[in-house]
C-alpha cells in the first residue's frame, strides 16, 4: 500500500475518532500540580493555565524499566505535537530513596533527553491527587482540563496516539499530521519480548522480596556471610560472601562478594548502584558461568565487565538467540554496592 493511502486511512479514521470526541468518557478535572516538590525544564504549571491545550501527564520514576520502554514514546509526541497543541507533563515519583535527590533526578532527566516539563513529586502529592497507583501511568485531559483518557502499563501506543490526535482537532488544531510517529529505541527502552518473557520483577530488600533462596527473618539488617552452593530454581537467586540484606536493599560487605538468579527472559537488568561513598564499584558478569560474549547488555562488554559509578537500571544481559532458562552471575570487586531489584525484558 502507498505511502498517500495510508495517510488518507489514517486521516479517515482520526477525523472519524475527532467527530467522536464528546463520546469519550468524562473521567473528572485534571488534578492540580500544587503538591509537587518542584519543576524541571519548566516554570511551575497549573491547569487553569493549561487551559485551551491538551495535556498527557505521565508517571515516571528514573529507573523504571517499564517506563523507559514508554520514553520513546513520550519524547517523539511532545517534538511532533508540542507546536499543535499539546503538552506533555512528566511526573517524577520516586520508588527508591536515591530516587529522591534532586541531582539524581536532574542527571538522568538529561540522560534520558527529556525536554517536556517534569513535575518532582517527592512526597507522593501528585500522585495521590491523581489517585494513581503505577509507573508508568498516562493521563490525557483536552483542552477544557476534563480527563478524557487514561492507560496504566506499556502499550497502547497507536490507542493513545489517536487519542492525542483526537482531542487536539476537537480543540481545533489545523493541517495536523495523521500519520503515527516511528520510534527507533535503543538499549534498555527496546520492548520486552513478552512471548517468551517468564521471569518477575524480583526486589533484593526484605522489604518487597521474593525467591531468594537463602532469605531467613533472622538475618536481617546484619552483615552475614552467604555460602551459596545449591541449584537455584528458576527464579530462585541467592548471595555469595558478606552482605546485609537491608529492607530496601542487598548491600555487599565485603570485595568479592557474588548475586546468581536463575530466569528465563531476552533481557537481564538490575537496579544497583556504589554505597555513601560514591566511588565506582567495578563487576564482572557471567551467563551460565562464561563471559557473555555476543549476548552482553549496553552496560557491560563481551566479556561481561562493567562499572558501578551511579544508582540506575544497568542492563547485564541482551540475547539475540534461543531465549532458554539461564543463571546470571555477578560479582564485584569493592563493598558498597546496593543491589535493590532485578527487572527483564
Amino acid at each position: 500500500m502507498s505511502d498517500d493511502r495510508d495517510r488518507g486511512l489514517f486521516r479517515t479514521l482520526a477525523h472519524k475518532l475527532a467527530g467522536d470526541a464528546e463520546d469519550l468518557p468524562d473521567e473528572g478535572r485534571l488534578p492540580s500540580f500544587a503538591r509537587a516538590t518542584g519543576w524541571l525544564n519548566t516554570e511551575p504549571l497549573t491547569p487553569e493555565g493549561l487551559r485551551g491545550r491538551v495535556v498527557l501527564v505521565a508517571f515516571w520514576t528514573y529507573t523504571c524499566v517499564n517506563w523507559l520502554r514508554t520514553a520513546p514514546y513520550l519524547r517523539a509526541w511532545h517534538a511532533k505535537y508540542a507546536d499543535a497543541g499539546l503538552t506533555v507533563i512528566g511526573v517524577h515519583t520516586p520508588e527508591f530513596g536515591f530516587e529522591h535527590d534532586r541531582a539524581n533526578v536532574t542527571a538522568r532527566t538529561r540522560a534520558l533527553d527529556v525536554e517536556y516539563p517534569v513535575a518532582v513529586d517527592d512526597d507522593y502529592g501528585v500522585w495521590e491527587d491523581f489517585a494513581n497507583h503505577y509507573w508508568p501511568a498516562f493521563y490525557l485531559a483536552d483542552a477544557d482540563g476534563r480527563l478524557r483518557y487514561h492507560h496504566f502499563g506499556e502499550g497502547e501506543y497507536e490507542r493513545t496516539e489517536m487519542m492525542i490526535q483526537r482531542l487536539l482537532m476537537d480543540a481545533g488544531a489545523q493541517d495536523l499530521d495523521l500519520n503515527l510517529v516511528m520510534v527507533d529505541p535503543q538499549g534498555l527502552e527496546v520492548a520486552a519480548d513478552w512471548r517468551d518473557l517468564r521471569s518477575p520483577e524480583s526486589y533484593l530488600g526484605y522489604g518487597q522480596s521474593s525467591g531468594f533462596v537463602s532469605e531467613a527473618a533472622d538475618r536481617y539488617d546484619r552483615s552475614e556471610r552467604y555460602d551459596s552452593g545449591r541449584a537455584l530454581p528458576l527464579n530462585g537467586w541467592d548471595l555469595t560472601g558478606r552482605w546485609t540484606q537491608a529492607r530496601h536493599a542487598a548491600v555487599l560487605d565485603e570485595a568479592g562478594g557474588r548475586i546468581a538468579f536463575a530466569f528465563h527472559a531476552r533481557d537481564v537488568n538490575l537496579v544497583m548502584g556504589p554505597g555513601a561513598d560514591g566511588q565506582p564499584i567495578p563487576f564482572r558478569v557471567l551467563l551460565d558461568g562464561r563471559p557473555p560474549g555476543d549476548a552482553h547488555g549496553t552496560d557491560v562488554d563481551a566479556d561481561g565487565r562493567g562499572v558501578v559509578d551511579r544508582q540506575d537500571t544497568l542492563q547485564l544481559i541482551r540475547q539475540g538467540s534461543r531465549i532458554q532458562d539461564a543463571v546470571v552471575e555477578l560479582e564485584f570487586d569493592r563493598p558498597g554496592l546496593e543491589a535493590y531489584c532485578f527487572t527483564f525484558g
